[in-house]
């Protein structure tokens, strides 16, 4: 009786609960859910409802029922959470969650197939991001724009400066992606953004041979996936000095642009100094280009490129092993002054090993096996620019069957990748939000949502290896997260979800006079450090966020956090549709 007492009531207090005011307070995965995976929503600082309801949005009919979930603090900010769980439910339709103290939640949806437009977008976010390309409207639809900046221009600095290229010398090094929401180029961070979506396709090739993203490459022979690759790719190639090998640092300006749309500033576009990390990642990124690429005749030449340039780099890294990018130290030697993002890297033995290890599986040269089993001992963790040890491991896991001398080490990085992921999955238990994401209130940091991505490729290579669902769900776990279960009840995507990021730290959407930012791009996330001096309305760690343009620390964008979402979102399809 009282279950539809409530329903009448909600009905006509609401009538159409699409056009009217939710309550953000209901947290749950803004784009839907899997017909036959788990189901959660999680409400925040709810003290009156004790029971929800699932409503079929068309029929107004009670389509699941249940009891909310004993009070859970989170240890990342103070909040207290209900959960309402609802797995059961697997039948495709439109719905809305209701509390019986008269909350509701936006209608969201369940479907197979339910990630796919999500995923497509967060490729297609790096069309968004080319840099001398015209955008044109039947691609870009309302986010066309002229080409930015050409770089056929592009001045050697001093610091990069030698006897055969001397400071001023003019260089060509046009194409590649914006690194994030500024207009330079950055060899490290292209690295591992790289390594990331070539390892998504050597993982799921018949899937991405499928896709099509709506990019003007789109319906040749080649997946749209390794289009979008190449183009970073022969930039990349054009940012190494053939007289030596070595890789610039980046190509960028002396400082940042203002907010402003790209190719609007005419100001000097150099290349700095070249660094034992560029040319590492360059060479990881060159060695596994190429393998990819063997598996398509039209590339045989641009194959050859890369691995002439893979092993040239490498070489110039054998002596040059020392060379680090200290930004601040160079601007009291060299003019002009650089102050765009520096990337720099003092560490290398994670980038000798992933450089070592793409190097090997690609040539199968035993002196680059001496260097990885000579630089295998290293803490695992997820990667970041600065720590690609991880990328190494996957590689070598990919490809182990060619390698059967390498099994009692490969065996070892199994069970510590397995290990990893079981932490994962029995912390999350426990989590307010009942996520991965969220194990430490140390993971709420600059790009904090790239963690959240690179915990959720982790769980997928555990589920890879193991065949085990625990892994996959704790996976989709993290993409609940990325989508809206999270204590700040955003989607972190561009144009995902029914709140999403309108104000992202992207110049392109600033300046483009346009009201909805571009799609499928993932913001930062929360970050109580607040480097950019905002004032944030929330400061505890898993809540600090703010959708505002100046707050770069939580809101910017970046080609190496979109890497991972592509992975994470586009493997849960992958793995969807062959369970189906």
């Amino acid at each position: 009786m009282r279950l539809t007492l409530f329903i009448v009531l909600l009905v006509l207090l609401t009538g159409n609960v699409q056009a009217q005011q939710y309550n953000s307070s209901i947290c749950l995965n803004q784009v839907g859910f899997y017909c036959k995976e788990n189901k959660l929503a999680v409400i925040v600082n709810d003290t009156n409802a004790t029971q929800f309801y699932i409503i079929n949005n068309t029929t107004k009919d009670t389509a699941f029922a249940g009891r909310l979930s004993t009070v859970r603090f989170s240890k990342n900010s103070g909040v207290f959470t209900r959960q309402a769980e609802f797995t059961k439910l697997n039948e495709a339709g439109t719905y809305y969650l209701g509390l019986d103290d008269g909350k509701y939640s936006p209608v969201f949806h369940i479907q197979d197939n339910i990630l796919e437009n999500a995923a497509i977008a967060s490729v297609k976010a790096f069309y968004f991001q080319r840099s001398d390309l015209k955008l044109e409207p039947r691609y870009a639809t309302k986010w066309a724009r002229k080409e930015g900046h050409p770089d056929t221009v592009v001045y050697i600095h001093s610091s990069a400066a030698t006897v055969h290229k001397k400071e001023g010398t003019v260089i060509s090094t046009p194409g590649g992606w914006y690194d994030a929401g500024d207009y330079n180029k950055y060899i490290v961070n292209s690295g591992i953004t790289m390594g990331t979506l070539l390892s998504a396709y050597e993982d799921f090739p018949d899937y991405f041979k499928s896709l099509n993203t709506g990019i003007p490459e789109s319906n040749n022979s080649i997946p749209d996936l390794l289009d979008e690759i190449i183009y970073n790719l022969r930039w990349m190639l054009t940012m190494q000095d053939r007289d030596d090998g070595g890789v610039y640092h980046k190509c960028t300006n002396a400082a940042f642009d203002g907010m402003v749309m790209p190719g609007v500033t005419k100001l000097p576009r150099y290349v700095v100094q070249k660094s034992t990390a560029a040319s590492l990642d360059f060479a990881a990124v060159m060695a596994q280009s190429c393998r990819v690429l063997s598996a398509f005749p039209e590339f045989t030449k641009l194959k050859d490129s890369c691995l002439n340039a893979a092993k040239i780099a490498w070489r110039w890294s054998l002596k040059n092993p020392d060379k680090f990018y200290d930004q601040e130290a160079m601007n009291k030697i060299f003019a002009p002054k650089i102050s765009t993002g520096d990337y720099g890297d003092n560490y290398l033995q994670d980038e000798w090993f992933w450089s070592a290890s793409e190097m090997y599986i690609t040539t199968y040269d035993s002196n680059y096996l001496k260097i990885l089993i000579n630089k295998r001992h290293q803490t695992l963790s997820i990667p970041s620019w600065n720590n690609v040890f991880m990328l190494g491991i996957y590689s070598l896991i990919r490809h182990e069957h060619q390698f059967p001398d390498l099994k009692p080490i490969l065996n070892e990085f199994r069970d510590t990748i397995i290990s990893i992921a079981d932490s994962f999955v029995k912390n999350s238990y426990s989590n307010a939000f009942g996520t991965v994401m969220g194990q430490s209130r140390k993971e709420f940091i600059w790009g904090s949502n790239a963690i959240a991505a690179n915990q959720g490729i982790l769980l997928i290579n555990a589920f890879l290896l193991s065949k085990e669902k625990k892994y996959m769900l704790a996976a989709i776990s993290n993409a609940d997260y990325l989508m809206g279960r999270n204590a700040t009840g955003y989607c972190f995507i561009t144009g995902q979800g029914y709140q999403s990021p309108m104000h992202p730290h992207h110049r392109i959407s600033e300046a483009d006079g346009i009201t909805e930012p571009v799609p499928g791009l993932l913001v930062g996330g929360p970050n109580p450090l607040m480097q950019d001096h905002c004032h944030y309305l929330y400061t505890e760690p898993e809540m600090a966020y703010m959708d505002i343009t100046n707050a770069f620390a939580c809101n910017e964008v970046a080609i190496n956090w979109n890497a991972p979402l592509v992975y994470l979102l586009n493997a849960i399809q992958a793995i969807e549709r062959n369970e189906k």
